[in-house]
């Protein structure tokens, strides 16, 4: 049974493969409303729909994949930021996420931000192998978070979803959502 932050992640993937509602309806042999109700959470897909939107929507991707991902994010309206899954460095950053920053936002480009990471942030990561996320068994999570206390790059207490998306490299990203 999807959620409706599965939704999320077939909107977020539709949209990163350039895809209209309709083009996905089509391919998958259902309707474009099917497809919106989907993404909205209010209906579930089954197993096999999952698998056959998986296989049109998660392909080898290219770099001007990684540069359309970099341009949703920084277009954003939601509180979002991509970072490398392994090294934790900030790779872009939304207009609202920058804004809750006191220092420049630049200068946490490239830079890990696990060194700002809460309590909590830190002990989902220890659990992230057990629950599949390295080996593709789990491509999303909601995670609960405290304060980090953080004048510079404060986070505050929350719910923030992680999504699990390929780079052109083969490396991993991970695109952050506050949810609350």
């Amino acid at each position: 049974m999807t959620t409706p932050l599965f939704g999320r992640t077939l909107r977020r993937l539709r949209v990163l493969r350039g895809m209209k509602q309709a083009h996905l309806a089509d391919l998958l042999g259902v309707t474009q409303a099917t497809v919106s109700r989907w993404e909205r959470g209010d209906l579930a897909m089954t197993p096999a729909q999952a698998a056959a939107a998986e296989r049109r929507l998660v392909s080898a991707p290219d770099p001007a994949q990684d540069a359309a991902l970099r341009r949703l994010v920084e277009s954003s309206g939601l509180k979002v930021h991509l970072i490398c899954d392994r090294t934790h460095r900030l790779l872009a950053a939304s207009p609202a996420r920058r804004a809750e920053w006191r220092g420049d936002p630049a200068d946490f480009l490239g830079r890990s931000l696990l060194l700002f990471a809460t309590p909590e942030i830190l002990a989902e990561e220890e659990r992230l192998d057990a629950l599949g996320w390295r080996d593709g068994r789990l491509a999303s999570l909601a995670v609960e978070t405290g304060s980090n206390g953080d004048a510079l790059l404060p986070i505050r207490p929350g719910r923030a979803l992680w999504e699990r998306l390929p780079l052109a490299d083969g490396s991993p990203a991970r695109l952050v959502t506050t949810l609350s």
